[in-house]
């Protein structure tokens, strides 16, 4: 136990230097809550590549899959294997293993996906990575598992946008995805007779498990796909039959941030905004409901928020130590979140929210990785741990080291959100479900100002070395940077439409200017 009563001293240490500040005032006095000679791009690196590495170096040697957790034996889980081929798309990508050895990797995969149990061509949650026979999950979760398949599929036909060669090998494992998705029956998970869309199915328990997949949740996903399907699709009325529920389009505030959807008090652990969104880009999706780019970030800022100002004190969260999500903990695993918290951090909750909210991300990253000799093995950051408890997990978990490489990829390159959206099943799906591209007016559409200081924070996008901003103009106009006296210390010409403008400048606070012929749109940003 000393090792974990030394690195809970320091991150005390730096908890408390971190503090709670609720400026309001544009002044220039930037100071970051964690401080370290580290480059922001050295961590990512380090910290995304480490992670990958649980599905590529710590594969089950036969299979290919991913394990379910880093204890599980031949237990290998189908949703966290689809996480992990986003991280192989994402692995070659970056250069860290060959195209010729991802081509090998995922016709393993593809193989033993091929040959594996299947229940009317829906995968279940475990598998025996050496027989290909379903684990049961539970007592009558030995069958299908719809929303596991969905979460496999989705890694797939990821993969089957990136890898577009022209030779035989790429050109087999394409058509070898096509056949495993065109294998999945959706249809029949919306069989029962009631025209709802259903979790799971067994052949020995039929539909005992009685779960419809009602949102709001990690699910969103299996309706697209669903929907998609060239071969078993279902219409669209079941997603509005069973995926609508009471919460859709309903206004809730939580700690300060208003929200249209909430099927769950604080809208849930942090998962359902990294699950589904590991391919779907929640910038482009837009219904009656909601934004859900907005709906996403405020998520994580509502998440964050209580974790800083709402949860019990002797909990030690602070602006450098937040997240809460599906993890193990002190008393097991758990669906962590604010209406069910017991003090435990999952490092994947803050780090797969960093396309959403990257200073705040980087903030727990960094803190995480000065403390990385105690935190981090050769997989990345352990799966969770417990301050006020005195408790640290030492094991990986596929679902929670997945989403930390897709979703850093996702910030970095929007990688995996620009394959699966451009893919024609899936663009035809959402518009059937009712989702359309975001209607916006000049502004600062990306944008959510941090409740407590009314401002929007940032830090220079680690690969471009500058400042982002993503703005919409009604008609062309320019975009400023000015100090609290007015004085202009960046400008620049912004077209109408959507545009990303950049600039580099000191750190400080600042006002950003949108000015049209009639529009004049501005927002506090504090630069780090």
């Amino acid at each position: 136990m000393k090792p974990l009563l030394v690195v809970t001293y320091s991150l005390l240490l730096l908890w408390t230097a971190a503090g709670c500040k609720k400026e309001q005032k544009v002044t220039e006095s930037p100071q970051d809550s964690v401080t370290t000679s580290i480059p922001d791009l050295t961590i990512l690196n380090e910290v995304q590549k480490a992670s990958f590495g649980y599905f590529w170096d710590g594969a089950h040697a036969g299979s290919g899959m991913a394990l379910e957790r880093s204890s599980s034996g031949d237990v290998v889980t189908t949703g966290g294997t689809g996480f992990g081929i986003a991280g192989i798309v994402t692995a070659t990508s970056r250069g860290w293993i060959s195209r010729a050895d991802a081509i090998s990797r995922l016709r393993t995969i593809c193989y033993f996906l091929q040959d594996a149990n299947r229940f009317h061509g829906a995968w279940p949650h475990w598998l025996n990575g050496a027989t290909g026979k379903v684990v049961p999950f539970s007592t009558y979760d030995n069958g299908g598992d719809l929303v596991e398949t969905a979460f496999l599929v989705n890694g797939l036909l990821i993969a089957r946008a990136y890898f577009t060669g022209a030779d035989t090998a790429e050109t087999n494992l394409r058509n070898k995805i096509t056949t495993l998705y065109e294998g999945v029956e959706w249809d029949w998970y919306a069989s029962k007779g009631d025209h709802k869309l259903y979790w799971h199915w067994s052949p020995d328990h039929d539909w005992a498990m009685n779960l419809p997949i009602s949102g709001w949740n990690e699910a969103l996903i299996t309706y697209v796909l669903a929907v998609a399907s060239p071969t078993h699709p279902i219409d669209a009325s079941v997603y509005n039959n069973t995926w609508i529920t009471s919460g859709f389009g309903v206004q809730k505030t939580y700690q300060g941030y208003t929200v249209s959807i909430s099927g769950n008090e604080y809208i849930g652990p942090l998962f359902f905004s990294h699950y589904s969104f590991i391919g779907l880009d929640p910038r482009q999706l837009e219904d009656s409901y909601t934004n859900y780019w907005q709906q996403a970030v405020k998520h994580v800022l509502i998440n964050r928020s209580y974790c800083i100002y709402g949860s019990p004190v002797n909990y030690n969260y602070s602006e450098t130590l937040w997240g809460l999500t599906a993890s193990d903990g002190p008393d097991g695993y758990n669906a962590f979140q604010p209406a069910s918290d017991n003090g435990t951090i999952a490092p994947t909750a803050a780090l797969s929210s960093i396309a959403y909210t990257p200073y705040y991300s980087m903030q727990v990253m960094r803190n995480l990785y000065e403390n990385k000799k105690t935190l981090y093995g050769k997989y990345g950051f352990y799966d969770a741990l417990n301050v006020s408890r005195n408790w640290m997990d030492k094991e990986y978990l596929a679902i929670d080291q997945g989403p930390v490489v897709a979703m850093i990829e996702n910030y970095r390159s929007g990688l995996l959100w620009n394959l699966f959206m451009n893919i024609a099943e899936i663009k035809t799906a959402l518009t059937q479900l009712g989702f359309h591209t975001p209607v916006r007016s000049t502004g600062f559409y990306l944008s959510v100002p941090e409740v407590e200081n009314k401002v929007v924070d940032l830090i220079k996008h680690p690969d471009a070395a500058t400042y982002q901003l993503d703005v919409f103009m009604s008609t062309a106009g320019t975009f400023t940077l000015e100090k609290a006296d007015g004085t202009v210390v960046s400008t620049s010409p912004v077209n109408a439409g959507s545009t990303k403008v950049t600039f580099n400048t000191s750190v400080g606070k600042y006002i950003a200017r949108l000015k049209g012929s009639s529009d004049n749109i501005t927002q506090v940003v504090q630069l780090h």
